[in-house]
């Protein structure tokens, strides 16, 4: 991460010699406290009652992905059947009733599986004695609600990163295995119907967009699906509030795009829903595909036939328990997978 350059009244750098940089470091430390309990205050002091929580970039996976909870925990894998149909064209089924013991043609159906691997999730918390009775005399701060809320926020964070950036390969190789919405292999990848920022378009490169889009995926999937859902870079989508035609400013380029498209879709609850992931700067280098140097769009059919991620073992924490009535521990556990493309055709990629 780039540093931030502090500036003096004139402008320029202002440079520490060692001990001015070492006097420096000390009193930030001293200043933070090293993220304790113990903190200076005189006679005249009040401790509020209200505490300032850390906040986070949150959204909910389960608006822009399927997810099944609750079904094959305690197990390695999930294995997915998918059904096909086979035999020969229509009309190889009409007969000829002037021939005797005409054969009839065969219609029959075929299976075959894809296997996606469970990863196992567990973190544990502990304090001591001290730490309770130390944290008592601060005030009004919950040292275990505190550190069981902190590890509950690491498990959403990391389901929410899992959701649409896969794993990060950690303790085991079958994190390789766990892709998100996002970086799946074996999509359609169009980097020549998207150009531009949505919400930089002109009225015209919005009405091209419109009549190329929806056509481009039906195309993809020989026009046996429909998209839902239209996932796109939050930076973009939070210019779409912009009029989409300033000689007659009568709707947003939202609105203008979403129900042009559940007009064409003939689905009322076709939806644009932005994603910061899908931004190289927020997603970080290498993770999403190597087509996209800056925006990521993606059209998609929410069903869990098409695609879907599963949470076997949802979110569990024990009691916590010591040996020594003085040390205190205590787990959370979880099982989930990565997302599943069962239909790979009827999900899309675009971007520039």
């Amino acid at each position: 991460m780039r540093q931030p350059v502090i500036l003096n009244d004139s402008g320029q750098p202002v440079l520490l010699n060692a001990k001015e940089a070492r006097l420096a470091n000390y009193w930030e430390r001293l200043i933070q406290n090293s993220l304790g309990y113990e903190v200076s205050i005189t006679t005249l002091t009040t401790i509020s009652k209200r505490i300032s929580q850390q906040k986070f970039f949150e959204l909910f996976p389960a608006d822009y992905i399927p997810i099944i909870v609750g079904e094959g925990a305690w197990t390695s894998n999930i294995t997915t059947y998918r059904s096909f149909v086979a035999g020969d064209i229509f009309e190889s089924g009409i007969i000829n009733t002037g021939v005797d013991g005409s054969r009839l043609s065969v219609a029959d159906a075929a299976v075959d599986a894809l296997n996606i691997p469970i990863l196992n999730w567990a973190k544990e918390i502990s304090y001591t004695v001290f730490d309770l009775q130390m944290a008592a005399k601060s005030g009004n701060w919950d040292l275990i609600a505190a550190k069981e809320k902190a590890r509950k926020v690491n498990y959403d964070l990391g389901i929410q990163r899992i959701a649409f950036l896969g794993a990060r390969p950690q303790n085991t190789s079958t994190a390789s295995k766990c892709l998100g919405l996002l970086n799946q292999v074996g999509i359609k990848t169009d980097t020549g119907t998207i150009t531009a920022a949505l919400s930089g378009l002109t009225y015209a490169q919005l009405a091209t967009l419109q009549q190329n889009l929806i056509q481009n995926y039906r195309s993809n999937c020989n026009y046996t699906a429909y998209p839902t859902h239209f996932v796109i870079p939050e930076s973009d989508y939070n210019g779409l509030a912009a009029q989409s035609s300033p000689q007659f400013p009568v709707k947003s380029i939202l609105q203008l795009l979403e129900e042009g498209f559940q007009v064409i879709c003939r689905n009322p609850n076709f939806k644009i829903l932005p994603c910061a992931y899908a931004q190289v700067s927020q997603a970080g280098s290498g993770v999403l595909p190597s087509a996209y140097a800056t925006q990521m769009y993606v059209l998609l059919k929410y069903d869990e036939e098409s695609l879907k991620m599963e949470i076997p073992l949802d979110y569990t924490n024990t009691l916590a328990n010591s040996l020594n009535n003085f040390q205190f521990q205590s787990a959370a556990y979880s099982q989930f997978t990565g997302v599943l493309v069962l239909r790979p055709l009827e999900m899309y990629y675009l971007g520039f």
